[in-house]
């Protein structure tokens, strides 16, 4: 049972919205479609003819290309600025127009029509966050083309298997990625996939960076510049809402790859309205996600939805920290006049953790700034505290997954801004009935920690389905409670209807058979002045079951010892959450083993400390930050023998 800070929201806009979607959902999202161009309006709002496969704007004809660019170059913004490459590991700055993005994207187009790629065709994206990565994205919505991005720089065999499942005609690539300090060659690894693949590309397109020229196979790859200075542009071609727009591929996948669909529709019309609702942001501004486009922030939010609204999107080529110094971010917002900005929580932990007292916010003119999202996990509220006393903006909080593509649980801004209790992603947006159920599918009570699901169907713009795979989809997300959506998060909701998504399910461990959150302790831990980042998992214990083990990265500058700060946080989860945690070991390390999402890998931190067998995530940022954990870990006696 949980309580909660004591503020209390009243009856606001946000509310009464969610309130007209209750009450008549497929009026709702006809209003919200009429923000479209369609070429053919649809038969009907909602198909539940099938369930649990349930689709949106069936009928309807639209083309994506068409609503992100040309509509805009018709009517009034084709000089506007759409895009802002900014590149500090090139030292590079360059701005499209919506006029020169919509020419470079047609004419990518046709040097894809000409290699034969057609409505339907997959065409897999392999790139670093260069401008061109977006043009190959924007170029397939164009033709009808299914668009597939992989992370660049992914390992090879796991490359290899998403070839294997989209079975791309053609895969678009570039001769490198550039980090902090290395040039990345990708074509080595990419070839390498095409070798292990069981189905082969036609055509490979490359796109030759200065840093790094790539040796071509001729007959099967092709220049990127050669292609497109000889192409013809490409009109849009009209396709069904409910043809897919792109597969996107879950992170640490095994077996058969998780193939997230997104539909043309549903997604236009839901992250249209996501803009102006959620994120408070009116077109001609500018609005930057600093993410990359292989995960699903950099497709929903650094191309298409800002380019749905008319805004300056700006794709950033660098780090929060390194490129040149933790002030980068805020570089960045006072240079292009960013009004709002996305990112994740780890993000701003790694800048708190360089620059505690906010040494580089105050070299820049943020005066453009106006509010700041965060994303990607749960934000501690120290972060979140941080992040507000140092930028003097609103910091939101907000919760949504690669699968719904949009967000679930949100403050508002575009309706006015609600109470923020800290901790909490604040309440559900109109188009997701939350709940939180028990093991055995009953709902609990307000305070009770359970599993958080969605009840059918799922709004526009969530994940229809996955890719050639509608039987784990339903296996994976909508068996366990038969007319609901499982998020794998657990939490609560407060007597506010606050959400309060306090980790993945795994992360509820069973202590002497109390359900405890991690994620509650590691709002504690991160509450400690001398503690930059943490992590909380559960490892077996003969005795409970289950018992929580801490893992902390330090500020710079801190000159306590570790063991008196161990002391200090076993002692502050003792009073904060009690005895019955059984908190007592906590190790310091350099660095936690993140995704390159910033996702702490917590189940693989786990796997080591009980001594199972592990495999090394493909999205791994730092392989070298397991061999720490592992040899951390064996100073405490983990694994147990």
């Amino acid at each position: 049972m949980h309580t909660t800070p004591g503020i209390h929201a009243t009856q606001s806009i946000q509310d009464d919205v969610y309130a007209q979607w209750v009450k008549d959902p497929e009026g709702f999202w006809a209003e919200a479609g009429e923000a479209i161009h369609w070429y053919k309006r649809w038969n009907r709002v909602l198909d539940g003819s099938r369930p649990p496969f349930y689709r949106w704007f069936p009928g309807a004809e639209v083309n994506t290309c068409y609503n992100a660019l040309d509509w805009h170059v018709e009517h009034g913004r084709a000089d506007q600025a759409a895009l802002i490459y900014d590149s500090p590991v090139t030292g590079t700055v360059k701005s499209f127009t919506y006029r020169e993005l919509r020419d470079e994207v047609a004419r990518f187009a046709g040097a894809l029509v000409g290699q034969g790629v057609g409505k339907g065709d997959r065409v897999i994206i392999y790139m670093p966050m260069v401008p061109e990565a977006a043009v190959a994205m924007l170029a397939c919505a164009r033709i009808g083309a299914i668009h597939s991005v992989v992370f660049g720089g992914f390992a090879s065999h796991e490359l290899a298997a998403r070839i294997s499942h989209a079975r791309p005609e053609v895969i678009v690539s570039a001769s490198c990625g550039i980090e902090v300090n290395r040039v990345v060659p990708y074509k080595p690894l990419l070839d390498k996939a095409i070798e292990l693949a069981e189905v082969k590309p036609r055509r490979c397109i490359v796109l030759q960076r200065p840093q790094e020229q790539a040796p071509l196979i001729p007959g099967r790859d092709l220049d990127w510049a050669e292609l497109t200075a000889a192409a013809q542009p490409a009109a849009c071609v009209p396709v069904a809402a409910t043809d897919p727009l792109y597969i996107l591929y879950t992170s640490g996948t095994t077996g058969m790859p998780k193939g997230v669909v997104r539909d043309n529709g549903g997604h236009l019309v839901a992250l249209k309205w996501s803009m102006t609702h959620i994120y408070g942001v009116e077109p001609g501004e500018v609005y930057w996600a600093a993410s990359d486009l292989g995960w699903a922030v950099g497709h929903s939010y650094i191309v298409y939805g800002p380019l749905f609204n008319g805004n300056t999107t700006v794709l950033y080529e660098g780090k929060p920290v390194g490129t040149p110094d933790p002030g980068a971010f805020w570089r960045v917002i006072s240079q292009h006049r960013v009004s709002v900005f996305f990112t994740a929580p780890t993000a701003i932990r790694a800048i708190k953790r360089d620059d505690p007292t906010g040494e580089h916010v105050r070299r820049y003119d943020l005066s453009a700034f106006r509010t700041f999202f965060l994303a990607g996990e749960r934000c501690d509220p120290d972060t979140l505290h941080w992040a507000e006393q140092q930028l003097g903006v609103p910091v939101v909080d907000h919760w949504w997954q690669t699968e719904t593509g949009w967000p679930i649980g949100v403050n508002c801004v575009g309706l006015g801004m609600l109470p923020v209790k800290p901790g909490s992603c604040a309440k559900a947006v109109a188009g997701y009935d939350v709940r939180v159920l028990g093991e055995d599918g009953q709902e609990l009570p307000v305070g009770h920690t359970g599993n958080i699901v969605i009840r059918l169907p799922l709004p526009p713009g969530c994940l229809p389905t996955l890719w050639s795979n509608d039987e784990g989809y339903v296996s994976s997300y909508l068996s366990r409670y038969p007319g609901y959506y499982l998020t794998a998060d657990a939490g609560y909701k407060d007597a506010d209807g606050y959400l309060w998504v306090m980790g993945r399910t795994d992360d509820i461990i069973n202590v002497a058979g109390h359900r405890l959150s991690t994620g509650a302790m590691e709002e504690v831990l991160a509450s400690h002045p001398d503690v930059a980042e943490c992590a909380v998992v559960g490892v077996g214990d003969e005795i409970k079951g289950e018992i929580p083990l801490g893992l902390v990265v330090l500020k710079a500058g801190v000159r306590r010892s570790p063991a008196a700060i161990g002391d200090d946080l076993v002692g502050m989860v003792r009073e904060r959450i009690g005895p019955v945690a059984a908190f007592r070991t906590v190790v310091v390390v350099q660095r936690l083993p993140k995704t390159r999402s910033g996702k702490i890998l917590r189940g693989t931190i786990k796997k080591i400390a009980d001594g199972r067998e592990y495999r090394v995530p493909p999205t791994i940022d730092d392989p070298a930050s397991l061999d720490e954990i592992t040899g951390v870990l064996a100073t405490v006696g983990y694994p147990r023998r």
